[in-house]
């Protein structure tokens, strides 16, 4: 499967029998009905938020940016990469609590680019705990999912929205089961940030061992109003050993964690232009909320999960 090193992983909640439907989000977005605040009053927005990527076309030689400290000579150019990465991964484990975003995701299934999908999303990193509010399409707004790691015998808790959670109520589901992945290209388990720069690591790593790569950085690029250095691995020759033909890691400048990530196969023809696999945007990235365990619990009254 193309890029599962590389990211985070992702939003899995399908439901069973047939109740719920697999993720089809409309590019277009419709205002999501607003929930009440958490306990942390970090409440989702009242629409998925629209955001802009802007990327700088020349880069820079000598970037001051990520992983630019150290370089050395005749090093692999993936190699400054990877030590960025062991940075951010040292000052997750130091110095990140929790965090709240929007997340926009896109990918392609078997061949086929979906639509966007928009969740509002809570992490904490101790125990790694997961909230995430659906924010996109219609027809799954209002939809909540909470798993947190060593719980409820490694199960997610889930509802669907509207009518629906009253006739159906909240279930349990395994994320890595055949349900959970129906439609989606990773499990619930490995989203997050933390997550993604693990995955750098371990696919900078592997990739690090061949040649035909071609590293390059941009500075002064934008998520939104945040500024950021893009980091662009390019493997200009279909091998076996590689999982993308081209890949971008928009990294905050301020905050020195990634907020986008895109991978793009090879033409699937002579001339033609890369196709995208796969898209995750962080936007309006909030770290250190102060949440507790009730921003992790289906019996918070300002959610909508129907507890025993």
């Amino acid at each position: 499967m193309r890029l599962r090193m590389f990211v985070h992983g992702w939003l899995s909640t399908v439901v069973a029998l047939g109740f719920w439907s697999a993720f089809a989000f409309g590019q277009s977005p419709a205002p999501a009905e607003q929930a009440k605040p958490g306990a942390a009053a970090v409440s989702p927005p009242h629409s998925p938020s629209a955001y802009r990527v802007a990327e700088r076309t020349v880069p820079v030689s000598n970037p001051a940016g990520p992983g630019a400290a150290g370089a050395k000579p005749n090093e692999h150019p993936l190699v400054p990469a990877v030590r960025w990465a062991y940075q951010v991964q040292e000052g997750i484990q130091k110095n990140l609590q929790d965090y709240s975003a929007t997340v926009a995701k896109r990918e392609r299934l078997d061949g086929t680019l979906g639509d966007y999908e928009y969740i509002f999303l809570k992490v904490r990193q101790k125990p790694f705990s997961v909230y995430m509010y659906f924010l996109d399409p219609p027809s799954l707004k209002g939809q909540e999912v909470i798993w947190i790691e060593g719980q409820n015998n490694g199960k997610m808790w889930a509802h669907p929205p509207g009518l629906r959670n009253k006739l159906i109520g909240t279930v349990q589901i395994e994320p890595t089961g055949a349900i959970a992945m129906r439609g989606q290209r990773y499990p619930l388990t490995e989203i997050g940030l933390s997550n993604m720069v693990k995955r750098l690591i371990e696919v900078g790593e592997r990739d690090s061992q061949y040649g035909e790569c071609d590293v390059k950085f941009f500075q002064g690029a934008k998520i939104n109003d945040r500024t950021c250095t893009c980091i662009q691995v390019m493997h200009p020759v279909p091998r076996r050993n590689f999982l993308f033909h081209i890949a971008r890691i928009f990294i905050d400048e301020e905050l020195n964690l990634p907020l986008r990530y895109e991978s793009h196969d090879w033409p699937s023809e002579s001339g033609g232009q890369p196709q995208l696999i796969e898209e995750y945007t962080y936007i309006n990235l909030k770290v250190n909320n102060g949440f507790t365990d009730a921003d992790f619990d289906i019996r918070n009254p300002n959610y909508q999960f129907k507890a025993d």
